[in-house]
């Protein structure tokens, strides 16, 4: 199998964990739309939303967790959960994955959410998460 976040949970690309329990796994998104952006994954690999009906449900509590912490370490005042299910719909990596993108003051509304920020630091980003 050729999955980059199979490969992520086998220790084989590193990545910036948030969080980890028996079912889940996050990490900091590498091309953020905000700081703090999140991704939470299942530990087994199921391609997209729809593989499996369970799948969503059994990292739900990660995605709540993961959530916490983004608002409370990175001081954001809201957040935006995403999923993109298919190709079509914009998943570029088939591995279901939930998108935790917190918001800030400075840059709020849908229209502000769709806008990578090219020059926030990953490992500035993680200190605050990780301190």
């Amino acid at each position: 199998m050729d999955c980059i976040f199979c490969a992520i949970l086998a220790g084989e690309i590193p990545s910036k964990k948030v969080y980890e329990d028996e079912t889940a796994f996050a990490f900091l998104d590498i091309n953020p739309f905000h700081a703090g952006h999140t991704l939470v994954i299942p530990k087994r690999h199921v391609a997209d939303l729809t593989a499996d009906p369970q799948a969503l449900a059994e990292i739900a509590p990660a995605v709540t967790n993961v959530a916490g912490l983004l608002l409370g370490k990175l001081d954001a005042e809201g957040l935006n959960l995403l999923v993109n299910s298919g190709s079509v719909a914009g998943q570029e990596v088939f591995h279901l994955h939930v998108h935790l993108i917190p918001r800030y003051a400075d840059n709020p509304g849908m229209a502000g959410l769709a806008r990578r920020d090219p020059d926030i630091d990953l490992d500035a980003v993680y200190r605050r998460i990780a301190g």
